[in-house]
């Protein structure tokens, strides 16, 4: 038996570190605002569906960055659980080189922690540097959960899974892919229809593997030479958001069939002059005691980053791709399940003989069967980012994140 393979076998029979949304916040604070507490969750990387669940805010870092063992162990030390090495658009193609070893010696690093790292993945430029990564890794390998699949088509797809079944076969252990849609055959109209119909055979057929669907935004406004405002939704920008209704419809439905699908990244985190009023409504921080609180949101454009998480799961999405680490609070505090859901969720799982019956809140009827799938989903999350104690909102939540 080689070195090489006597290495690989010992790093496939050792279990990564447990994670846990919100293990910043302990003791008292943690009791008062949570009924039930989060979860650890991955150290069973064969649960495919609580990752997927439990990535919350995916925060991308160039793999050009300095210290980028350091900063990855400081981002999870505040709460990051999921990260993105980049080795596509945010490198130079001067820099691809570097980039890749600066990867591998990250990776080989954080291996060696013995904290919890974050559910790590590597976004490539092409099928092929999956197998070159994966050559070079040592320890490293056990570090890595996946890759994430930019441009991802009906001509890239069957490169990019092939390519990541090859890599989880020669590390006998699981490896997750994550594709980006948002290649232009996707979103123009004429072609949209037959690349969805494409890619959901594809990731049907690699089911296993195939952790997330991640929506690639930024490149679709770019196909029609739009760049979307601070003070706009992804949402609001039809051409998009007729895009995302059909990703969901295709690859997120609830019938077995779907995937979990994350949403498009906020770009901004700066102070800006505002057009228009903003998106947040007083009364919710009033009733906190948290105005001021509120302006500080305003004035980073969370309030529009609120908006947007807030619409992502009214239509189905979960979770999202960031580029700063402020805006990983925001995503993980509107993850928590409310109380409210909560109960609602017990109630309708607790029978299956179907009918209505009032919400134990007294404010809403719940149907039984049409709001099963609903409930499924909602103790999933409840499991990863925990319930809100009665009379907690995100307002508390967030305010709790952003002040430790």
């Amino acid at each position: 038996m080689t070195a090489g393979i006597a290495l690989q076998q010992e790093i496939s029979l050792r279990k990564p570190m447990p994670l846990r949304h919100f293990r910043q916040l302990h003791g008292p604070e943690a009791r008062r605002l949570f009924h039930r507490q989060p979860e650890p969750f991955g150290d069973d990387r064969a649960d495919r569906e609580l990752l997927a669940v439990g990535l919350g805010a995916t925060l991308y870092a160039p793999a050009t960055k300095p210290d980028l063992a350091l900063t990855i162990r400081k981002r999870a030390k505040y709460g990051v659980c999921s990260m993105v090495i980049d080795l596509e658009d945010a490198i130079a193609d001067h820099e691809v080189a570097y980039a890749k070893q600066q990867t591998v010696a990250a990776l080989d690093l954080l291996a060696e922690n013995h904290d919890a790292n974050p559910l790590l993945f590597v976004r490539v430029r092409d099928a092929d540097t999956i197998a070159e990564l994966v050559e070079q890794l040592g320890p490293g390998i056990r570090a890595l959960t996946g890759f994430v699949f930019p441009k991802f088509d009906s001509i890239s797809g069957p490169k990019y899974l092939h390519a990541l079944h090859a890599a989880a076969q020669r590390v006998d252990r699981p490896l997750y892919g994550m594709p980006v849609l948002e290649s232009a055959g996707l979103v123009h109209r004429q072609t949209r229809d037959y690349e969805l119909a494409q890619i959901a055979a594809l990731l049907t057929a690699h089911r296993d593997r195939v952790l997330a669907v991640r929506v690639g935004a930024t490149d679709m406004c770019s196909t029609f030479g739009i760049r979307r405002d601070r003070d706009l939704t992804i949402y609001d920008v039809r051409v998009v958001a007729d895009v995302i209704a059909d990703i969901v419809n295709y690859l997120g439905r609830a019938d077995g069939t779907g995937f979990v699908i994350t949403g498009p990244v906020w770009e901004y985190f700066a102070d800006h002059e505002r057009m228009f009023r903003p998106l947040l409504r007083t009364a919710p921080f009033a009733e906190s005691d948290a105005v001021p609180f509120r302006q500080y949101l305003v004035s980073r454009d969370l309030d529009g980053l609120l908006r947007e998480i807030t619409l992502d799961r009214a239509n189905g999405i979960q979770g999202k791709t960031v580029i700063h680490p402020s805006h990983v609070a925001a995503v993980h505090a509107l993850s928590v399940v409310t109380h409210e859901e909560y109960s609602d969720a017990l109630d309708i799982l607790r029978v299956d003989v179907g009918g209505v019956a009032a919400s134990g809140y007294r404010n809403k009827m719940n149907e039984m069967r049409p709001h099963r799938s609903w409930a499924r989903q909602t103790l999933l999350r409840a499991r990863v980012f925990g319930v809100a104690n009665k009379g907690v909102s995100f307002v508390d939540l967030l305010t709790a994140l952003v002040t430790v």
